[in-house]
């Protein structure tokens, strides 16, 4: 039996690090989640963030990934976790501190409440860490089922979430067999 492609759907991301190198950890995480086969990556400033919810912890550096897919919302959820496992991840505590956690905010227009995936995020509205960085890549954005996340974003404030100039990711470099992809 073969499958058939799905449609190409953007892809919301949403990358934290608070322990060890936080920087190279969202480095990692964004290599390695570019490389996993997303197109057209575009990724946040990264922004210094206050913890939310869970134990006293440090803060969070965290940063936001958009592009686009033909993978399945379960198979950049695989992506997902595979990058958060390569930054030695260990699940112990909920919202307890991690070296990485990478979030799939938004998968399309798509809304779902599987048990493994919860599309979009279902605290993604409340979070300013998700919120500033997207609406930095995309002032058009919108929060399936929530509204834009422009207007999100001003109902909760940013308080707790301060840019940082001085750090920066980049995109992995273009492989030859995407070197005539569309830029975006």
């Amino acid at each position: 039996m073969t499958g058939h492609a799905e449609p190409e759907r953007q892809v919301v991301m949403s990358l934290g690090s608070n322990i060890g190198d936080r920087l190279a950890n969202l480095q990692l995480g964004v290599d390695i989640l570019v490389s996993g086969g997303l197109a057209r990556p575009a990724v946040s400033s990264v922004y210094e963030t206050d913890p939310v919810g869970g134990p006293p912890q440090d803060n969070y550096l965290n940063a936001v990934l958009v592009a686009n897919t033909t993978m399945s919302a379960h198979a950049v959820l695989d992506l997902a976790i595979a990058a958060e496992a390569a930054a030695g991840r260990v699940r112990t505590v909920r919202f307890g501190p991690r070296t990485l956690d990478v979030d799939v905010i938004a998968y399309g227009a798509e809304t779902s409440s599987d048990a493994e995936l919860t599309l979009p995020h279902p605290r993604a509205h409340e979070r300013a860490f998700v919120l500033a960085p997207w609406l930095e890549l995309d002032p058009a954005a919108a929060l399936p089922g929530r509204g834009t996340v422009a207007e999100l974003l001003g109902a909760i404030g940013s308080v707790g979430v301060e840019l940082c100039p001085d750090l920066e990711l980049s995109l992995p470099m273009r492989t030859s067999a995407t070197a005539d992809a569309p830029c975006t």
